[in-house]
């Protein structure tokens, strides 16, 4: 426990030191920003600073910092580490700045971003990979909440599928309805009662964990207690836990609370704070992991050492909280994922109107995106339903094009750092482990090439040699533009 509250203390140190030097190198101002300036009612609207706050940490929320942080305990404290100073120099510094940088470009989605700065030939990749992505996201996203709902509303075993199909179905209709209406007339309205159900389970559960002080593991005590099922600490651990420390799914929603801030200076609490909140998250979640795994809590909540994420959610939110907390935190872990699919397909349609250059004022025209968008997903959906591994499958490669996602826009943030003469190190060194990270794990993972893990380290190596070089060549090459 004295592990857990060294690292609950440096994530809120985190916030206000790190995060008020992050915000002084971006330099916010008091120009006009886009939910001002393009002001159309639909997508670019000016909201209320604890309102965008509530939506942007549900939007960028999901499962990642509940079931990651679970599965990521697996590997030992080594986990307490990757939330802490992955959020704080990493995932926060990451969401703070894609979404700053988008209000610089009048709310413009990362793949415009990722063109302006690194190319358009990287434009168009990142365009394919990042609607693609968002798709994947939607379809793990409405699949996930219908089982814990399925299971919640039928227990008979026989008719629990059944269920989860009614579920899928009602979350599907929600999310065209949601992608399709205003901002503010779902979105802003419900989700900050979703985030209070999230929010609530955290400092519940938290409460819980000071009161029995169980015995747990500590970082002095060793890093990594993995096994050969969950894989070698580096980089599957960086993999695991993504949204509770450095996400690339979060650059596709920043945008989206970018068109909606009315001054420049709310970024930091909205998108640096957002990601920090999830931090704590991920990191109670964590704890709780560790003493579901380590101290006996598995037998406490009448369940086993091998339960899954969400068994482990189940139980221990109705065994530690009573039915009304039960009820409140599963609602917390029902609400994130689903909000964050109807928000990906969201980012998914404005993305491609702003390539189109097809305006989304007219109903007509968002239902020109909507309706090959939907059918994506449905195809997707299917095959995750029909495959017994879909699931697995698609979560597997979301993954890692989640972490691939954030390389890029983190090269695209350095990139605009290093043009406007500011300390772009915040930003490189990120970069460049985050690209040795993804790099090796597709040697080494199992749904990658399934290479020894040694092999993997010098492909990390190389990676990042490479990626210095590259950028080190760049500087050189564009030092006449540099301050221009």
């Amino acid at each position: 426990m004295i592990s857990f509250i060294i690292s609950l203390v440096a994530l809120v140190l985190g916030y206000f030191i790190y995060g008020r030097i992050v915000e002084r190198i971006f330099g916010p101002d008091n120009r006009q920003t886009p939910a001002v300036a393009k002001a159309d009612g639909v997508d670019f609207i000016v909201l209320p600073s604890w309102k965008i706050f509530m939506i942007q940490f549900l939007n960028i929320a999901g499962t990642g910092p509940i079931f990651g942080a679970i599965m990521g305990m697996k590997f030992g404290p080594a986990a307490y580490f990757w939330i802490v100073f992955g959020c704080i120099f990493a995932g926060a510094t990451h969401d703070y700045l894609s979404g700053m940088l988008s209000m610089r470009n009048g709310g413009a989605g990362l793949p415009e971003l990722v063109g302006k700065y690194l190319g358009k030939s990287t434009k168009t990749v990142m365009l394919i990979f990042s609607v693609l992505l968002l798709i994947m996201v939607a379809a793990v996203f409405i699949y996930s909440p219908a089982v814990i709902l399925g299971s919640i509303t039928n227990s008979a075993s026989e008719h629990t599928f059944t269920a989860t199909m009614i579920w899928v179905g009602i979350i599907f209709v929600y999310y065209l309805i949601a992608t399709m209406l205003p901002i503010d007339k779902i979105i802003g309205r419900i989700y900050p009662v979703f985030a209070f159900s999230l929010l609530f389970m955290a400092l519940a559960l938290s409460v819980v964990l000071f009161i029995k002080w169980p015995s747990l593991p500590e970082i002095w005590e060793g890093l990594s207690f993995a096994d050969d099922k969950t894989g070698p600490l580096f980089p599957c651990l960086f993999i695991t836990i993504a949204c509770g420390a450095i996400s690339g799914f979060h650059a596709t929603q920043s945008p989206l609370m970018a068109r909606c801030l009315k001054h420049e200076r709310q970024g930091r609490p909205i998108f640096y704070g957002a990601m920090i909140t999830e931090g704590i998250v991920a990191l109670i979640w964590a704890t709780i992991s560790s003493y579901f795994l380590y101290d006996g809590g598995y037998n406490e909540v009448g369940s086993d050492i091998a339960a899954s994420a969400p068994q482990v959610v189940q139980k221990v939110s109705t065994g530690w909280l009573g039915t009304f907390g039960g009820i409140l935190a599963i609602l917390g872990v029902v609400a994130a994922p689903i909000t964050s699919g109807d928000t990906a397909l969201r980012s998914a349609r404005l993305i491609i109107a702003d390539f189109l250059k097809l305006e989304q004022k007219t109903v007509r025209k968002r239902f020109y995106i909507c309706i090959p968008l939907f059918a994506f997903t449905a195809v997707l959906l299917w095959y995750n339903i029909a495959d017994p591994d879909g699931f697995n499958v698609i979560w597997g490669y979301f993954g890692w094009s989640n972490q691939t996602l954030s390389i890029f826009t983190l090269w695209t943030v350095t990139v605009y750092l290093a043009h406007k003469r500011k300390p772009y190190i915040i930003t490189l060194i990120p970069a460049i482990f985050m690209t040795a990270v993804c790099s090796s794990y597709l040697i080494v993972a199992k749904n990658g090439f399934g290479f020894d893990e040694n092999i993997g380290y010098v492909v990390a190596l190389c990676a990042a040699v490479f990626s210095t070089t590259w950028f080190i060549i760049w500087l050189r090459k564009h030092r006449s533009d540099i301050g221009s």
